[in-house]
C-alpha cells in the first residue's frame, strides 16, 4: 500500500539522524540512497525533528507534523498550573472528585481492557486498529519500560494509555477511551496519574508524540497540557519520481473508512491486522 522503502525508523514518530555533523548525515543518506537504488525500492523515508542541509540526486516530497513535549522539570504544582484551566485541570479535578480510580501495569489482563478501549476509540476515528500482537510484543520487547495506564468508573473500564520509558523521557504512544464516561474526565486523570509518576521517576520529559496539523481537536488536547510545539518533517526521496504523501483524504477515503469502521468486529481487527504493517 505504501511502496517497498526504507523508513527511519519504522512504527516510530520520529528518529533524528544518529550523527555528530551533517557530513556525516550526508553520508549515511547517501548510502541509503544507494541501497534504495540497488534494491529497486520506492523511495526512502526519514523522519526528523532536526536535520541539516542534505543534497539528494532523488526527487523530494514533505510532509509536515506538530511535534509535542511537555518539560517535566518543573515542580509538580507549577506543572499543574500550567495547564489550560478549564480545558484540562478542571477536568482533574472532577475526576478526582468523581473518585474514578486509576492502576498501572503491564498485566495480560491489562492489555486485554486496554485493546477493547482502543477499539472503541478506532471505530470512532474511522480507522483500523492496531492488532492486539502488537502490543503483547511491546510488552515483552520493553519488558518495564512499557506501562498501561487506566482509569475506571464505578468499576468500568473509563480510558487507557500505553507509555514507553527511554532513559530520562516518557513517551505517550497510544490510547482509548469509551466515550460513556467522557464527561468524567478519565483521560486527563491518565495523563496527571502518569506525569505525577514519571515526576518521582525523575524523568525530565514527556513526549506527546506526533500531531497532524489538520486534526485541530488532537492538537488543542496536547497544548493544553503546556507542552511546546516543534516539527517534524517527514522526507520522501523517490526513485521514479515523486512518492507523494497521501494526506488530502479524498472521497474514496472517506467512503472506505466509513465502510471500515462499520464492519462486524472479527472483520475489522482482521482488517487491522493487514493494514497495519503497511503504515508503518
Amino acid at each position: 500500500m505504501t511502496g517497498t522503502r526504507l523508513v527511519s525508523l519504522p512504527f516510530s514518530d520520529h528518529c533524528a539522524p544518529l550523527c555528530d555533523d551533517p557530513k556525516s548525515f550526508q553520508a549515511l543518506v547517501t548510502a541509503a540512497e544507494r541501497q534504495v537504488i540497488e534494491d529497486k525500492l520506492n523511495y526512502l523515508e526519514l523522519r526528523t525533528n532536526s536535520a541539516p542541509p542534505l543534497y539528494s540526486s532523488l526527487p523530494r516530497s514533505d510532509h509536515f507534523y506538530w511535534f509535542h513535549q511537555l518539560d517535566l522539570t518543573p515542580e509538580l504544582n507549577d506543572l499543574f498550573q500550567g495547564f489550560h484551566k478549564s480545558c484540562t485541570q478542571r477536568k482533574i479535578r472532577r475526576a478526582e472528585r468523581e473518585r474514578l480510580t486509576y492502576e498501572e501495569g503491564r498485566s495480560d489482563s491489562l492489555i486485554e481492557t486496554f485493546y477493547r478501549l482502543l477499539l472503541m476509540t478506532r471505530r470512532r476515528h474511522q480507522a483500523p486498529p492496531q492488532p492486539k500482537e502488537w502490543f503483547q510484543n511491546l510488552a515483552n520487547s520493553f519488558g518495564d519500560r512499557f506501562t498501561i495506564h487506566l482509569a475506571s468508573a464505578d468499576g468500568q473500564p473509563a480510558a487507557a494509555i500505553v507509555t514507553l520509558r527511554h532513559k530520562d523521557t516518557l513517551v505517550y504512544k497510544y490510547g482509548g477511551s469509551d466515550p460513556q464516561f467522557h464527561r468524567l474526565g478519565p483521560m486527563h486523570l491518565v495523563f496527571w496519574r502518569c506525569i505525577q509518576q514519571a515526576k518521582y521517576d525523575k524523568l525530565r520529559t514527556l513526549d506527546l508524540g506526533r500531531s497532524n496539523p489538520a486534526d485541530a481537536g488532537l492538537v488543542a488536547f496536547k497544548d493544553r497540557w503546556g507542552s511546546v510545539r516543534s516539527t517534524l518533517t517527514y522526507s520522501r526521496y523517490g526513485v521514479r519520481g515523486r512518492f507523494e504523501f497521501q494526506t488530502d483524504g479524498g472521497r474514496k477515503e472517506r467512503i472506505a473508512r466509513d465502510l471500515v469502521s462499520r464492519l462486524p468486529q472479527p472483520l475489522f481487527t482482521a482488517i487491522g491486522r493487514w493494514f497495519y504493517r503497511h503504515i508503518g
